[in-house]
């Protein structure tokens, strides 16, 4: 476990490294980002058209959640926090709506049937380190995708550990 954590520091530093020279200042030029509301489509580092938060924060989406089931719950959320949403926000972005969850009740965003998260290694706008990011909880391997406008994933995916992830 030591190890893993020790791995998983080491590999959030790198891509902190490698977002800072992405040559994004954090400043978006002339139309390069769209105010839609609550979410927001923004060109993202390394990623490209991405929808984000109020905030600019990234949001993703899990692959074992694609068919629209929430398995993301438990210590899961102390990493990924889910997008919360209202009727209002889902005309923001073509693709967008709500749905209940189970474990809480809350209304969560979902894009294209897909519930959004935050990533909370992603400390500022603009970040994507939770991108093709895998993890495990509560015996689920999980893989993130930063929600693009065509859902289609980069192919480039972070180092991780030999195991072909990351255990909190």
């Amino acid at each position: 476990m030591r190890t893993r954590i020790l791995l998983l520091g080491a590999t959030v530093a790198a891509l902190g490294t490698l977002t800072a020279c992405g040559g994004n200042n954090g400043s978006p030029a002339s139309g390069e980002e769209q105010a839609v509301g609550a979410i927001a489509v923004k060109d993202v580092g390394g990623v490209g058209r991405t929808l984000v938060d109020a905030s600019g924060k990234t949001l993703y989406f899990a692959d074992q959640e694609a068919d629209g089931t929430i398995k993301c719950t438990g210590s899961c959320l102390s990493f990924w926090m889910p997008v919360a949403g209202t009727a209002a926000d889902t005309k923001s972005v073509t693709g967008l709506a709500t749905m209940k969850r189970s474990d809480t009740g809350a209304e969560q965003l979902t894009f294209q049937g897909k519930p959004l998260y935050t990533f909370k290694l992603d400390t500022k706008a603009g970040e994507a380190k939770g991108n093709n990011l895998t993890d495990a909880f509560s015996g689920i391997d999980f893989t993130w995708r930063a929600a693009t406008t065509t859902a289609a994933a980069p192919t480039q995916a972070p180092s991780s550990s030999d195991d072909g992830g990351y255990g909190y």
